[in-house]
């Protein structure tokens, strides 16, 4: 709104909330979202801060954001440079090149010193965490051209949107700064895309995607408003931007279809939470295969030294056992032999197995399970029957019983 008016404003943010990816972060209380907002509002205060002459606060206000929006997602750290390109050539004409670079200056130097910071205050667990999951994240297996496709389908609508928007300003003549504003943001939705598709990787490409959607969504807003403007003025002019509106029928009906789909892909555990919580609340130690669900919706998952995955073990300081070695990233599976060395010493109260991300580890935990008498088989839980279009399995849960 500020910077193309109110009606760009309104099909901008017509745009963004009927996307597919917007719709599913909208359904979950996940990071991602909390991280969309942050970056949101370190680009509202680069916007914000206008021509005036000391805009000091507003850009520590952003990189203070911008900051807390990495640490609630560290993929959010991608979309940075936007955010500082959009605060520079917002005052490139005024105030003025030198103040507009000092800005960009200062948005930067807030955002590396609160995040360097946070990184000593969390010490080697973080800076392991940040490696594993952002910089040195292991390759996956999708084809490039999978990841391209898939992003296209959920994004390429608002991109294409926004490409047409740069072609009006350049093709407008109007002042270059504008231009290269637009192209910065349409530009946005690329930067996602092309990471994964170079880490070959489609996971959690939809909630990644969508934060540089809503740059582009701002250039896809410019692109409507101007096509409306050119119409001529009275009810001409009514009836386009009418048509418009009509028009958000499409993305609405796409979005709502790709929502859905996010949404179900994944299996139903109300069963398998509603067992866990007993077994959680008695206390001890808990390996559970994908334990997320658990601890968000059970009143020990704020424990989080109690929860191990088979991935990863946490031992008794709180420290990691971690992967077998660094080629196997955050999402390989566990050490068996250090599994085993637990499993022996009786270190856990509850396992639960369902046999599907990490199947070869889950056999051979359950092999050394049944190898130690004090522990003993007392729920299977199917899971995902709730739902007929998504994915089903089983839980296997194993308790600490030692002989009386």
């Amino acid at each position: 709104g500020r910077l193309f008016g109110r009606r760009a404003a309104f099909f901008a943010a017509a745009l963004f909330a009927v996307l597919g990816p917007t719709l599913h972060l909208g359904s979950f209380a996940t990071y991602d979202a909390l991280s969309v907002l942050l970056i949101a509002v370190a680009a509202w205060c680069a916007v914000r801060a206008g021509p005036r002459p000391d805009a000091t606060l507003w850009m520590v206000a952003a990189g203070a954001s911008m900051a807390l929006a990495n640490a609630a997602a560290y993929s959010s750290a991608l979309l940075d440079p936007v955010v500082v390109a959009i605060a520079v050539l917002v005052a490139f004409a005024e105030p003025g090149r030198r103040l507009a670079v000092a800005r960009g200056a200062v948005l930067v130097t807030v955002t590396a010193a609160l995040l360097l910071a946070g990184t000593l205050i969390g010490g080697s667990p973080y800076v392991s965490g940040v490696g594993q999951t952002t910089l040195t994240r292991v390759a996956g297996s999708d084809p490039a051209g999978t990841v391209l496709a898939h992003s296209w389908a959920w994004t390429g609508l608002v991109f294409v949107a926004a490409v047409c928007g740069v072609a009006l300003s350049w093709s407008r003549k109007e002042p270059g700064t504008r231009t290269w504003l637009l192209a910065v943001l349409a530009a946005a939705t690329l930067l996602v895309p092309a990471e994964q598709a170079w880490l070959h990787t489609l996971a959690s490409l939809n909630k990644h995607g969508d934060m540089g959607a809503w740059f582009a969504a701002i250039a896809a807003g410019y692109a409507v408003d101007k096509l409306i403007g050119a119409a001529p003025a009275g009810r001409t002019r009514v009836a386009t931007c009418g048509a418009f509106v009509v028009a958000l029928a499409l993305p609405v009906s796409v979005g709502a279809s790709q929502a859905r789909g996010f949404a179900t892909a994944w299996p139903d555990a109300t069963s398998f939470a509603a067992i866990m919580r007993p077994l959680a609340a008695q206390g001890g130690r808990l390996l559970v295969e994908d334990p997320s669900i658990a601890e968000y919706y059970l009143p020990a998952g704020s424990q989080w030294q109690r929860w191990s995955s088979t991935r990863n073990i946490v031992t008794r300081s709180g420290a990691s056992t971690g992967n077998p070695g660094k080629a196997a990233g955050v999402v390989g599976a566990g050490n068996p032999a250090a599994f085993a060395r637990y499993i022996a010493a009786n270190y856990f109260s509850v396992v639960a197995l369902n046999y599907a991300d990490t199947t070869a580890l889950d056999h051979d935990i359950t092999d050394d399970l049944r190898a130690n008498p004090n522990y003993k088989i007392v729920q299977v839980v199917p899971y995902g029957l709730e739902s007929a279009s998504s994915s089903r399995g089983t839980y296997v849960i194993w308790r600490y019983e030692p002989p009386r």
